[in-house]
């Protein structure tokens, strides 16, 4: 089955795993159920998803501790965990809260500085990661910043780096501009072409004309967009240029995901055999 859009019949799919946290997202979080993985089999064949990887994508949730399993004869469903449901509250907050536009910045950057041996290389990697996960970018060697502040304590306390690391909070003075800073560490215009991949795919009179139904759409969407506003740094929109694509493409999701909601969920509620845990 093709997913592409009206002139892009070859758009690659979401990964299993991208989709089941979507999918949990909209059906499983905070309704106090868990979920049949027959129906959600039944689901994922809409996406084109097979048996197989559904099977291996919850039981490997599972044993990263984001399901638990619950038996009620033979069956097996699949509940969220506490760890679970905080990560799908992050993506609830950037997807509906934080959004894709940062019209809010009051002036200030988080900035973090760190000098780790070569001993521990892989402890540098570690921070880097989770410093780019959490909207930071390399200004110079050894020093990242982010748009406004940024908490980042509990990366520091998970990677036990104790002194190697400083952070503060600061603001750009004569002679450094504030969009010289934005340039030196963000790729701007690699975080502009993946709103304007969205945008081709999305901003269209029939998006996704191959997919089934308004189900299978709806997930879609909101993996799509979810990775998207991970990956975003969340750049203060007044270093950005005036036609910034994420503006276009927010409003695009937000409209998208309002018109299959109905449906989808009369859809849903016919597919999914859930239980109350």
């Amino acid at each position: 089955m093709t997913l592409g859009g009206e002139d892009d019949q070859t758009a690659p799919s979401p990964r299993p795993q991208s989709l089941m946290f979507s999918f949990l997202g909209i059906y499983v979080l905070h309704r106090g159920v868990a979920v049949y993985s027959g129906s959600v089999i039944d689901v994922f064949a809409r996406l084109g998803v097979s048996e197989e990887a559904v099977r291996s994508t919850l039981a490997r949730m599972a044993k990263r501790n984001l399901l638990t399993r619950h038996r009620q004869g033979r069956k097996v469903y699949f509940g969220l965990t506490p760890h679970a449901v905080e990560v799908l509250e992050d993506g609830r907050r950037r997807v509906w809260e934080t959004g894709a536009v940062n019209r809010d910045w009051d002036g200030t950057w988080t900035v973090v500085g760190f000098s780790i041996p070569d001993s521990h290389r892989s402890l540098r990697h570690d921070l880097r990661s989770q410093l780019i996960w959490n909207g930071f970018g390399l200004l110079q060697s050894g020093l990242w910043i982010a748009p406004g502040a940024r908490d980042v304590s509990g990366v520091l306390a998970s990677l036990d780096l104790g002194d190697h690391v400083t952070v503060l909070t600061a603001k750009a003075f004569a002679p450094t501009e504030a969009a010289d800073l934005v340039g030196k560490a963000f790729d701007v215009e690699q975080i502009a072409a993946r709103y304007r991949a969205f945008l081709a795919q999305w901003d269209a009179p029939r998006p996704l004309p191959g997919a089934p139904d308004d189900l299978a759409r709806q997930l879609l969407l909101h993996t799509d967009w979810l990775q998207l506003v991970r990956q975003d740094p969340h750049l203060p929109a007044e270093l950005l240029p005036r036609d910034w694509p994420a503006i276009q493409a927010e409003q695009t999701f937000q409209a998208l995901a309002q018109r299959y909601e109905p449906p989808a969920c009369g859809l849903a509620a016919a597919v999914l055999d859930t239980l109350p845990v």
